[in-house]
């Protein structure tokens, strides 16, 4: 099994150096020391020295110096759009208070499907489609976000 240690940006990875590639969700995308299995079939372990945020199109450089492109898989996200900017900051603060992944688009934030989380935002009046696409939210003031889980605990204190 080969291991990737160096994660390469897009701009930088050569379509020549290019042996395999790796399809993940944003998870999978997030984790420091994993096993993956490229869409070839080879099994990886990626093995890096921080917790990376891998975006669609970057490498992993591995041992032998080929590069597996990582390729961000589809997830299930809703789409939320509102009328103008005081509504949308609105509306992201209470995502925010809420601690969800938001990834920002045009004038449009992204989150991951929640059905509570969507009566909350149309009660707002906030238009919300759901949609399948790659999820890359915002890493957060505070480095590194786990995925943006939904529930359960976060390890700080409200006030």
């Amino acid at each position: 099994m080969q291991t990737a240690r160096t994660i390469m940006g897009a701009a930088a990875v050569e379509p020549a150096a290019v042996v395999d590639r790796v399809a993940l969700d944003l998870e999978g995308r997030r984790k420091r020391r994993h096993v993956v299995t490229t869409v070839k079939g080879n099994a990886i372990l990626i093995d890096l020295a921080e917790v990376p945020s891998l975006h669609d199109g970057d490498g992993l450089v591995l041992e032998d110096g080929g590069v597996v492109r990582v390729e961000a898989l589809p997830e299930d996200l809703m789409e939320v759009t509102v009328s103008d900017a005081a509504e949308r900051v609105k509306v992201a603060w209470h995502l925010g208070n809420r601690h969800l992944a938001v990834q920002f688009v045009g004038e449009a934030m992204r989150i991951r499907q929640d059905h509570v989380i969507k009566v909350m935002l149309e009660g707002l009046g906030a238009r919300v489609v759901e949609l399948s696409a790659a999820f890359d939210p915002e890493a957060g003031a505070y480095g590194h976000q786990h995925g943006g889980h939904q529930h359960g605990g976060h390890g700080h204190g409200h006030g």
